[in-house]
């Protein structure tokens, strides 16, 4: 394997891993946060202000969300 295959395979690794003792708002957190920048991205053709606006709305958004311990 490559260099780059095993960085992305460590990065996937340790990225899974280190969400099993999140809390269900913290889950909610994160998932509304890549959701959210994701669709700030696209709505803002790329601009990295639109991806952390995003981001930080979408965080704000599915922290209220998880406020009684359930996602979406």
């Amino acid at each position: 394997m490559n260099t780059q295959m095993i960085l992305a395979l460590a990065v996937t690794f340790f990225t899974l891993t280190g969400c099993a003792n999140m809390s269900a708002q913290d889950k909610c957190t994160a998932g509304g946060a890549v959701i959210g920048g994701v669709a700030g991205s696209v709505l803002s053709s790329g601009s990295g202000v639109g991806t952390v606006g995003g981001a930080a709305v979408g965080g704000v958004v599915g922290h209220q969300v998880g406020k009684d311990g359930k996602c979406l």
